[in-house]
Order: C-alpha cells, then sequence, then structure tokens
C-alpha cells in the first residue's frame, strides 16, 4: 500500500479507538435513545433542518467508518423524527455511508487483494459479473454477515458504484422501515422498564420475522430467476428421476420406491455401475486370489513346504466373473422393477428442469437425481492417445497375465493393483509423481505401504512423471523423468493407469441449463446436494466428494429424502465420520483426521499409538505388521481421527466410526469388552495406551499412600517411592 492508504488506515483507527476510550460509544445505546429523545425532540421543533441535517451526517459518518450502532441510529430517527422523515433520513444515509465504507476497501485494499488473492477474487468476481446485484440484494435483505462485512467484501470485488447504491437502499429498505416504525414506539415510553408494552413488542417481533419473510421471499425471487426461461408441467409423470444405476443411483432409486414416489431409473450400461462390473467387487476378488498366491509362497512361516501356484490370469478372471453374476441379481433390472421402479436403458439428457430424454421417450419428473459416477482419469502423455493401455475399468478382460506391467498412479487403486500383479508373478514398475505412495496419508503409513510392496518386488519410482509412450514389436517403451529432470526408458508388455478419476458429466445436457461445474469437472452441490436448480441434485464421484460407494449411498438417502420432503424437511448431508479403507496388504483404513489434516486446519490435538506386532492375534496369523494411530482433542478423550494399518483394518475402524458418530470417547472403549484373540483387541490396547498417558500422577500417589497408610506405615511417600509407583503404574 501507498503512504496516503496508511495514513488513512491509522487515521480511522485513531478515530474508532478515540470514541472506544473517551466513552462516546456509550451514547450510541438504547438508554441513551429513551434518555435524551424528549430534548431532541425539542431541538427538532426549534430547528427541524439544523437537526435533520447533523443527524443525518453523524449517520453516514458512523456507518462510513464501520463504527457499530447504526441499528441505535435507526430506532432514533424513528422516535426523533417520526415515520416519515426517519425513514427518508435513515434510509438515504445508511446507503451513503455503506457506500462510502465499500469506496474505502476498495481504495486501501483491493489492489493488495489482488496481488495475493488473485485466484479467489476471479471466483468471486465472476459471480459478481454474472450474477452481482442478486447476490448483493440477497445479503442486504437476509444480513448473513453484518453490514460493515458485506461493504467490505464488495469493496474487493468490480461491482458497480451505481449498483451497489441502489441494490442496497433497496434491499436494506425492509429492514430500515421495521426499525424505524419501531423507533416510533419507542418515543411513547419514558423507560426502559416500559419496553414491554404492545406496540413495541409487535414492532420487535416483526423484526425478528422479518429475515424469515425476506429468505422466503429471496427464495421465490431466485426460483423465479432460474426457472423462467422453462415451462413447468401442468402434471408429472414421475416423482423422482435417477440417472444412473450405480451404487448411489441403486440406493437413491430404491428409497423412492419404498416411500412410495413413482421412481424411473435411466443406466446407459450396466445395472450396478462401476462398484459390481469394474470396481469394488472384482478388484477384491482379484486381491483375494493374488493373496492366495503370496500365502503359498511364504508357506513357510505356518509350517509347511513353500510352494509356487501354477497362476492362470484366465481362469483367476473366470472366478472374477462369476462372482459378479452372484451378487448382480441384487442390482438387476428385474429386481428393481419388482419392487416398482421404472427402469430405463439408454443415455439420459437432461432438457429441462422437469424433462429427461430417452431416445424417443420424454419423462416429465418433479425432482431429479444424477448419480453418473466417474471414469478413470488419464494424464497427458505423449502417444497416450493411439496406445492400448489399461484402465480398472477395461483389465477384466486380460486373459494372460502381463510378463511387465507399468502401474501409473500411487493412490488407493494404483497400490492396489501394484501389488496384486506382482504377487501374480509380473514384473511391476509403479511410477508416481508425488513424493510418497498413498500422499494423503501420514508419512508413517506411506512409508508402511512403500516399503511393504518394496518388500514384496514392486519397483517404485516416486517424483517421476511418464512423459512419453511408444507400441513396439519387441516390448513396449515408456519413457519417464523425475523431479530433476533425468529421463530413462522402461520396457513393458502392459501399461495399467491408475491416476485417478473424473466425474461423468457427458452428454448430460449440463450445459444448457447452465448447471455449475468446478475445475475438475465435478457438479457443485450445497450441504443439502441441490444444484444450482433447487429440484436437481447430485451423488456420489460425480460430486467430485469422498469417491467411495459406501459415500454414495449415504449421499443417495439424503439426496431421495430432501427431494422428496423439502418441504416438510431437509437434511444436510454429514461427512465427518465417513471412514475408508485401500485394501493393500496390510490394509489401510481411516475415518476422520489425520494429523496433516489437524495441522492444515490448526487444530490442538494428541497422538497415541499402538503397534500391532504387540498384538497376540496378528503374532498367531503371522500378520504382526501395522499401526493404530488415534488423534484426540488436546487433553481429551475425544476422538478426532483413526488411521490403522492392519491385516482387516476396514473392519477394525467400523469401531472408531461408531464411537466418533455417537461422540463416545477412547475411555468407553478401553471400557469394553473386547473377545480374545481377535485383532479387535487392538482398538482397547490403543486406548490403553491413551490412559496410560494421560493418567493422574497425583492420585496414584496419593492411592499408595492411602495403601501404604492402611498397613500401618507412613502416609507419605519417598520420593523415590513415589517416581517408581507412577512409572510403573499400568492401566491394561
Amino acid at each position: 500500500m501507498t503512504l496516503y492508504r496508511w495514513i488513512a488506515v491509522a487515521a480511522v483507527i485513531a478515530v474508532i479507538v478515540f470514541i472506544n476510550l473517551s466513552g462516546m460509544d456509550t451514547i450510541l445505546s438504547l438508554e441513551t435513545v429513551l434518555t435524551e429523545k424528549e430534548r431532541l425532540r425539542e431541538s427538532f421543533d426549534k430547528n427541524p433542518v439544523g437537526l435533520g441535517v447533523g443527524f443525518f451526517l453523524s449517520y453516514i459518518v458512523i456507518t462510513a467508518l464501520s463504527i457499530p450502532g447504526a441499528a441505535i441510529l435507526t430506532l432514533a430517527s424513528g422516535a426523533i423524527f417520526g415515520f416519515g422523515w426517519g425513514l427518508i433520513i435513515a434510509s438515504f444515509a445508511s446507503t451513503i455511508g455503506a457506500t462510502l465504507a465499500m469506496l474505502a476497501f476498495r481504495w486501501i485494499f483491493r489492489g493488495l487483494a489482488e496481488k495475493r488473492f488473485r485466484v479467489q477474487l476471479a471466483t468471486i468476481n465472476s459471480g459478481i459479473e454474472k450474477d452481482g446485484s442478486f447476490y448483493l440484494f440477497s445479503l442486504r435483505m437476509v444480513p448473513i454477515f453484518p453490514f460493515f462485512l458485506i461493504n467490505a467484501l464488495m469493496g474487493l470485488t468490480k461491482i458497480g458504484v451505481g449498483s451497489f447504491f441502489w441494490v442496497s437502499q433497496l434491499g436494506m429498505l425492509g429492514g430500515t422501515i421495521l426499525y424505524v416504525n419501531a423507533g416510533t414506539q419507542l418515543a411513547t415510553i419514558e423507560t426502559v422498564d416500559q419496553i414491554f408494552s404492545t406496540g413495541i413488542i409487535i414492532s420487535f417481533a416483526l423484526l425478528g420475522i422479518f429475515p424469515l419473510l425476506a429468505k422466503s421471499v429471496i427464495e421465490r425471487m431466485n426460483s423465479h430467476h432460474l426457472y423462467e426461461s422453462f415451462t413447468k408441467p401442468e402434471k408429472f409423470e414421475r416423482d423422482l428421476v435417477v440417472i444412473g444405476a450405480g451404487s448411489g443411483g441403486l440406493v437413491a432409486a430404491l428409497i423412492g420406491a419404498t416411500l412410495k414416489a413413482k421412481v424411473s431409473l435411466i443406466e446407459k450400461e450396466l445395472m450396478g455401475g462401476d462398484c459390481l462390473n469394474t470396481g469394488c467387487v472384482p478388484s477384491k476378488a482379484l486381491i483375494r486370489s493374488a493373496r492366495h498366491a503370496f500365502e503359498n509362497a511364504h508357506a513357510g512361516s505356518l509350517g509347511f513346504k513353500d510352494s509356487v501356484a501354477r497362476i492362470n490370469l484366465g481362469k483367476i478372471m473366470d472366478r472374477v466373473t462369476r462372482i459378479i453374476q452372484a451378487i448382480e441379481p441384487k442390482d438387476s433390472v428385474e429386481r428393481y422393477r419388482s419392487l416398482g421402479v421404472d427402469v430405463v436403458l439408454g443415455q439420459a439428457k437432461i432438457i429441462s428442469p422437469w424433462h429427461v430424454q430417452v431416445g424417443d421417450r420424454i419423462i416429465s419428473t418433479r425432482k431429479i437425481i444424477l448419480a453418473t459416477g466417474a471414469t478413470p482419469l488419464v494424464p497427458n502423455i505423449e502417444g497416450i492417445e493411439t496406445f492400448p493401455f489399461l484402465t480398472s475399468e477395461n483389465l477384466w478382460s486380460l486373459k494372460k497375465r502381463p510378463d511387465r506391467l507399468v502401474v501409473i498412479g500411487g493412490g488407493a487403486i494404483g497400490v492396489e493393483l501394484a501389488q496384486t500383479f506382482k504377487r501374480l508373478g509380473s514384473e511391476v514398475t509403479q511410477v508416481e509423481a508425488l513424493g510418497s505412495l498413498l500422499p494423503n496419508e501420514d508419512e508413517e503409513f506411506s512409508n508402511l505401504v512403500f516399503n511393504q510392496l518394496n518388500s514384496e518386488g514392486v519397483k517404485i519410482l516416486l517424483r517421476t512423471k511418464a512423459i512419453f509412450v511408444e507400441a513396439c514389436e519387441n516390448g513396449n517403451i515408456i519413457r519417464v523423468s523425475d523431479d530433476q529432470g533425468l529421463e530413462k526408458e522402461i520396457v513393458f508388455d502392459q501399461l495399467l493407469i491408475a491416476a485417478g478419476r473424473k466425474p461423468y458429466t457427458e452428454g448430460l445436457g449440463l450445459d444448457s441449463l447452465d448447471i455449475e461445474l468446478k475445475s475438475d469437472g465435478s457438479i457443485v452441490v450445497d450441504k443439502y446436494l441441490r444444484t444450482k436448480f433447487p429440484n436437481i441434485y447430485a451423488i456420489g464421484d460425480v460430486t467430485g466428494s469422498f469417491q467411495y460407494t459406501h459415500a454414495a449411498s449415504h449421499m443417495a438417502w439424503h439426496a431421495s429424502v430432501n427431494s422428496l420432503f423439502s418441504f416438510v424437511k431437509k437434511f444436510p448431508v454429514d461427512y465427518r465420520f465417513m471412514p475408508y479403507a485401500t485394501f493393500s496388504h496390510p490394509e489401510i483404513s481411516r475415518v476422520g483426521l489425520n494429523e496433516k489434516d489437524a495441522i492444515s486446519l490448526g487444530i490442538k490435538y494428541d497422538v497415541t499409538t499402538y503397534d500391532i506386532s504387540d498384538l497376540d492375534r496378528a503374532i498367531v496369523d503371522g500378520e504382526a505388521l501395522g499401526l493404530i494411530k488415534v488423534l484426540t482433542r488436546a487433553g481429551t478423550d475425544k476422538i478426532l481421527g483413526v488411521t490403522i494399518a492392519a491385516d482387516h483394518a476396514s473392519n477394525l475402524i467400523s469401531e472408531y466410526t461408531l464411537a466418533m458418530k455417537h461422540g463416545i470417547g477412547l475411555k468407553k472403549i478401553l471400557g469394553t469388552i473386547h473377545v480374545y484373540p481377535t485383532m479387535a483387541e487392538a482398538n482397547k490396547f490403543v486406548a490403553s495406551e491413551w490412559a496410560k498417558s494421560h493418567k493422574p500422577k497425583w492420585a496414584l500417589w496419593l492411592l499408595e499412600g492411602f495403601h501404604s497408610w492402611m498397613r500401618g506405615d507412613s502416609f507419605f511417600l519417598s520420593s523415590r517411592n513415589k517416581k517408581e509407583v507412577i512409572e510403573n503404574s499400568d492401566f491394561n
């Protein structure tokens, strides 16, 4: 900032400090209005112009300097000048003052804000250009934030001064009317004790009701603005249309039908979506077969002779197909039609907020839920456009094991498949652009997975990107480059891309409806899972949130209930206790925060860990590799988050999910009986570790003294004995 701007800031601060230190801020109070109103009214009768101008200018200055008290001044204007003149003075003074405050913030801070927060402001300015006046009007009508904050925010944007003035004038008019009217009622009382008169109560009741009424008006105006270019049908064929028959869509359709709504479910490919056909189910089946091969190769640890399994990938894939076929009747067209759901096969396109087209059929519907999922993300690699690569969707067509496999990506899918194919006998090279596998997890868990895969023979290249790929007769070639710019070529047979997933929104007609998308292509939804249009919802992977089957199902319940009964009650979706797992060996599972999250959020926490190598059942099973890490709020047993690396970690995490959901702390888990010997005991033992580190040392010292006294000795212990008691105390 320039020197002049610093001087201006200093001057404003000095004025505000002076007002507070001098006690002038107490003038802007209800008591002052009541005690001085008669004197002010007499002054008004003698010199109405002088007092009116003085009051008007004072109001402007106070508002422009963002000094608290504008509401009191508005009440005072009604008490002193009456409703008519009071409304004129307060309405224009407040708007002029707000405009001056906005301009001051713009002059002092906008240049600095644009330099440091360019990206954030670009997004805000884009919204302002698109719908700025209505947005400001909504804030003025329903003051979510104090007015001075609105003035400051608008000062940082590119909204025009004229637009700011007239929108503020109109938006604040309703509230000003109610405050001035309340002020006229104040003129009839002499003391604060008389404030409970009928007129006062009615006036202030209107002030309380006004935000609710204003919110309703804004919602109706917003609805009219959104839907004015579309023709709403007089009658609807369906209550709900669900687009996408994956995990989320199936649950949404099932709930809708169970609640006796007329539901259409549209699917363009396979019922069950990715989870059943190409994701959760087949991948876990493949992992199980790979684990069997691994256990055969390490049978010596269980007292058997090591053996090499004869691996036939074709037969393994046949088993995968049989498992899919065993599960798919639950998700079939026949089952859902038997439940009353109108199942439609084909590509869906939304042609209006109430119409969905599938082929030649147009379905009218009250509500729409988008559950279209996601597709594999393909990184920018030269030559990839013409190269026949594998993804998590098409690898199930493999019938022959690749001798040399390159896996692009070190996230959950990449880790699972790299380990799996290595166990099935492939030579695997894994390429990850970041500095660790599972980069969202804490370092010890990322390192644990790295070390395990590395010990099994997976060649892992971190901080490395694939830049070029080419098909050759004697082996394909991929060129990679590390963070130092060093390049090398890898010869391989198959390339598996597991670099993440992108939301699927193609062909849905979202562009024509101008439904907002994030930078990653996911659909923007509010806490009730509504899109820009309140009757169109989105759930699951297409929203870019947690890309898990159970997350989509969780969202589906909220979207279906909200879509059908929002006029009665709306349920915000809660992601705080969302567990997930990476099905590597050992599994990595988490719920809530880890240390990376807690640090970024500035949350104070304690860490408690338990090494799985100490667990009896893990030792018995030969699975003594793993760790449980619990974050608790500092000084308490309240669980903030848990990460588990262990065999069956995906099952162990459920106890913590339940505990966090219902406010159960580690003390309760410690007091819960767990079967011996089981992996679940690890949850009790980590709670025991927390208790040890939080034991009341002074209480233990007093107890030792009490027992000593009961034996006839002195109550007080020596410092040596006291230290020994504290150090050797065990809460197991």
